[in-house]
């Protein structure tokens, strides 16, 4: 059936659940999986009066950071899948919204499945904050796994 499979975390308790059913799906199925962690481009702070502030300052500063938080999210995936013993790749992506990086970095890697978690954000909720779930379930051909 599937046989690589996409697990995409925001680092939250809801998307370590999402990572644990992501894998034991895997194990059932003797799939591989693909970690993801998905980050915005860098961009300058900037307030009124041409005021910055925050840290990292620079690109190669921001790239840094990111890189470092997203591995440090997805070591909760690289542990669930060796206890496991499902194979295990993980990355860290730049995208505008994750939902582009999720559906990007699915056809580029050659899924055939994504697992995400969802926050349940609805109604104005999520009108107002948008969805990413919803974006992924509208812009993939991939089958979307949705844990709530």
């Amino acid at each position: 059936m599937f046989k690589h499979i996409l697990i995409c975390t925001d680092g939250s308790r809801l998307a370590a659940k999402g990572i644990k059913v992501g894998v034991k799906l895997a194990k059932a199925l003797g799939a591989k999986v693909s970690g993801l962690y998905v980050v915005p481009p860098w961009s300058v702070p900037f307030y009124g009066e041409g005021v910055t502030y925050g840290i990292p300052r620079s690109p190669q500063q921001y790239e840094t950071a990111m890189k470092k938080e997203g591995h440090k999210v997805l070591a909760v995936l690289e542990i669930e899948s060796e206890t496991a013993g499902v194979p295990c790749t993980v990355q860290v992506a730049t995208a505008d919204g994750p939902w582009q990086g999720i559906v990007r970095t699915a056809k580029s890697r050659r899924c055939d499945a994504i697992v995400m978690a969802s926050h349940g954000r609805g109604g104005l909720g999520g009108l107002v904050l948008g969805s990413e779930t919803t974006r992924v379930l509208a812009h993939s051909k991939l089958p979307v796994l949705v844990i709530r």
